[in-house]
């Protein structure tokens, strides 16, 4: 008579249930919390009381939990200045190696370049991903030839120049609101209507200084910037709205994706036949994980900087997502494993630190 069977062994936790348990920041902030920053994503600069109505909460409510969150250093808004003020040129995307043991030490030394927007700690090909911005008055070539690989510890450096941008930081979001509430933040949202300023030479001294504050508060209201300024408030406003309109400044939400559930950052490199290229960049730039989406011009034709809720989400992406474009040659990911900066401001874990304001040189000199 045979033995009796013995009860099979529970499965192996997966990776997204390890992942969950080893990050508790992830659990820093609750529903009231994740709504109101998926409504700032959508409208940075809409007022207290509007968000308080969409979200069906008390003014009260929204203004102390908004404060709460400034003051533990888990979100801003900010303001993003529009290339041509402080660039001569498109950006580079950098991937760095370094010698054994030293790519932290090397980091902080890249960190020191004012030109330096984003770095990201990597594994895989490379062990420093940064995006360098050529600011007004910079030698990109000198910088990318002699400064930053002449910093002790780097083996190599390969730069890609950023052709066209479909999706940048400031318009990735959580999707956690309704229809009606989505529709009733965006009329709040800035619209674009006037001409676009190409060159710092356009502002005038009184912009100049709105822009100084609005870098510094996204949400900075009219009355504040006239008090500041010592100008009535009308014509703060309409500084204000003319340089918003313009998209000289778009308001933008700093927050690591890690507090939304999005802890896993990945950089991918991607190889593709030219004729694909304006139908994948659509896709990924619609795609709800893309941060940074890009074509370049260098060894890969996109890069798609993304972040996701865990490696399965990322392996979904990759054999689904990227999967249906067979123009697609080649993949070469490397994973974030801590960031340092991101849109000049430093990272201590989740928390925002300090920003680096050389980039503002342009803006602040006549």
């Amino acid at each position: 008579m045979p033995p009796p069977s013995q009860p099979s062994a529970p499965p192996p936790p997966t990776a997204q249930v390890r992942r969950l348990a080893a990050r508790p920041e992830e659990r820093l902030l609750d529903d009231i919390d994740l709504d109101l920053v998926a409504a700032l994503q959508l409208a940075p600069r809409t007022p207290v009381n509007a968000l308080a109505e969409v979200l069906d909460s008390s003014p009260s409510t929204v203004a102390r939990r908004l404060a709460r969150l400034r003051a533990e250093r888990l979100l801003r808004v900010v303001g993003r200045l529009d290339w041509p003020l402080i660039t001569t040129e498109n950006p580079r995307q950098v991937w760095i190696k370094c010698e054994p043991g030293r790519s932290e030490e090397v980091a902080r030394r890249i960190l020191e370049l004012d030109e330096v927007q984003t770095l990201l700690l990597t594994t895989g090909s490379a062990d420093i991903y940064c995006s360098v911005y050529p600011l007004l008055g910079t030698d990109i070539f000198e910088l990318l030839t002699h400064r930053l690989p002449g910093i002790p510890g780097i083996v190599s450096t390969e730069s890609q120049l950023v052709l066209r941008a479909y999706a940048m930081g400031q318009v990735w979001r959580v999707h956690r609101l309704t229809g009606e509430q989505t529709d009733q933040l965006r009329e709040h949202a800035v619209q674009i209507t006037q001409d676009r300023r190409t060159s710092p030479g356009q502002l005038s001294d009184l912009e100049r200084r709105t822009l100084r504050l609005m870098v510094d508060n996204g949400r900075i209201p009219a009355a504040d910037i006239a008090r500041e300024l010592d100008v009535s408030r009308s014509t703060a406003y309409r500084t204000s709205q003319s340089l918003l309109e313009s998209g000289a400044l778009w308001p933008r939400v700093e927050i690591e994706p890690t507090l939304l559930g999005h802890p896993l950052n990945a950089l991918m490199s991607l190889t593709v036949l030219p004729q694909a290229i304006p139908r994948l960049l659509d896709t990924l730039g619609a795609h709800r994980s893309g941060r940074y989406v890009s074509m370049v011009a260098g060894s890969a034709s996109v890069i798609h900087y993304g972040v996701f809720h865990d490696e399965e989400d990322l392996a979904r992406f990759i054999t689904t997502d990227l999967g249906a474009f067979p123009e697609v040659t080649r993949v070469n990911t490397c994973v974030g494993v801590r960031v340092l900066r991101r849109h000049w401001t430093a990272r201590d874990g989740v928390r925002l630190g300090d920003r680096s304001d050389g980039f503002l040189r342009a803006v602040l000199e006549p």
